[in-house]
C-alpha cells in the first residue's frame, strides 16, 4: 500500500503576451504501475484524475474511491492519499496567476470546487472518464509544442475540466472518524510547515492565527485546539510562534531581508510589532541576533 500526499517541483519559463511565464503549469500522465511525483510546493492548485482504488483523508473524514475519480485539490487543505491499486491517471498543477491571466478575477479559494469543507471529489463514469483524459492529452499535447499561444490553449481546456466538475454531483460517501485528533495534528503540522520558507520580501504568510488554520482544516478552532493539545502537549499558538520564530531568525542570519521586510513577511503589519514578539519569545531584538 503507498501514501501519496501530493507531482515534483519544476521550473518552466516560458513568453506569454510579452511578460516572462514561469512555475505555471505542469501536467503528468500515470500509467497503470507507475507511482505518482510527491511534491509540496505550497502555491500550486491540482486537479488530478485516478483510475483505481484507494482512499483520500482529510482532518475529519475519509473519502474512499472506489471507482475513476475527478479529485480537486487546495494547496492550503492537506489531504494523503492511500492507494489500494492505481491503474493510471492524470494530474494538472497550476498557479492561482495561471488562470487569472485568461481574465479570472474570481479567488480559486472561493471557488465550490477548492472551498476549504468543500467536496472535491467526483466519481466518474466511461463517457466522462474519456472526455477529462482527452482534455489532459490535449493540453500535455499542447505543452510539448512551440506555438506561441499554447498557454492560452491549456487554460481553455483547464477551464472546460473545472467546468465538467462543476456540472457534478460530488461523491458522499465521506466517513468521518471518531477520533480525529492525529489525523487534525498531523494536517495541522503539515499545513504549517507549508507556509515556509519565506524565499523573497514580497511573499506574505497567509495563515497566522489558529483560526486560520481551523478554517483551512473545516474544524472549529476549539477543535483543533483540543486536538492539538491532546496529542503534542502545546497549544495550536505555540507551534505557530516556535515556527515564525524559527523562521524569523533564518531570515536575520541568512538574508538581508530588512527588519521591516522580515516583519511584514511573516504578517505583522509594523516593524515594531515584531520587534516586541521577537524579544518576548528570544530575550533579544531583531538586530541583536543579526549582528
Amino acid at each position: 500500500m503507498t501514501t501519496i500526499s501530493s507531482p515534483a517541483a519544476f521550473i518552466e519559463q516560458a513568453k506569454a503576451n510579452g511578460k516572462p511565464l514561469e512555475q505555471q503549469v505542469r501536467i503528468h500522465k500515470f500509467e497503470p504501475g507507475k507511482k505518482m511525483l510527491p511534491y509540496s510546493r505550497r502555491d500550486y492548485y491540482k486537479i488530478w484524475v485516478t483510475v483505481g482504488k484507494g482512499k483520500i483523508h482529510y482532518a475529519t473524514r475519509t473519502i474512499e474511491i472506489s471507482q475513476p475519480a475527478l479529485i480537486f485539490s487546495n494547496p492550503r487543505v492537506p489531504y494523503s492519499f492511500e492507494s489500494e491499486n492505481v491503474n493510471g491517471g492524470y494530474m494538472c498543477i497550476f498557479t492561482e496567476d495561471f488562470l487569472k491571466v485568461s481574465g479570472r478575477s474570481d479567488a480559486l479559494q472561493d471557488s465550490p470546487l477548492f472551498r476549504p469543507g468543500s467536496n472535491p471529489v467526483f466519481f466518474l463514469d466511461e463517457p466522462k472518464l474519456a472526455l477529462i483524459s482527452s482534455l489532459y492529452d490535449k493540453m500535455k499535447e499542447e505543452l510539448n509544442t512551440t506555438y506561441i499561444h499554447r498557454f492560452d490553449i491549456v487554460r481553455h481546456y483547464l477551464s472546460v475540466i473545472i467546468h465538467e466538475g462543476m456540472k457534478m454531483e460530488p461523491a458522499s460517501n465521506a466517513v468521518k472518524h471518531h477520533n480525529a485528533s492525529e489525523r487534525i495534528a498531523s494536517l495541522f503540522l503539515e499545513l504549517l510547515e507549508r507556509q515556509f520558507p519565506i524565499e523573497s520580501p514580497h511573499q506574505a504568510l497567509k495563515l497566522r492565527k489558529a483560526g486560520d488554520y481551523a478554517e483551512n482544516l473545516s474544524v472549529h478552532v476549539n477543535h483543533l485546539n483540543y486536538a492539538i493539545r491532546e496529542v503534542t502537549g502545546k497549544s495550536t499558538s505555540f507551534h505557530i510562534t516556535e515556527r515564525i520564530i524559527m523562521e524569523a531568525k533564518a531570515l536575520l542570519l541568512h538574508t538581508d531581508f530588512t527588519v521591516a521586510d522580515i516583519a511584514y513577511c511573516l504578517g505583522f503589519d509594523y516593524p515594531n510589532y515584531f520587534n516586541n514578539f521577537f524579544k518576548k519569545n528570544t530575550g533579544m531584538t531583531p538586530l541583536s541576533l543579526r549582528r
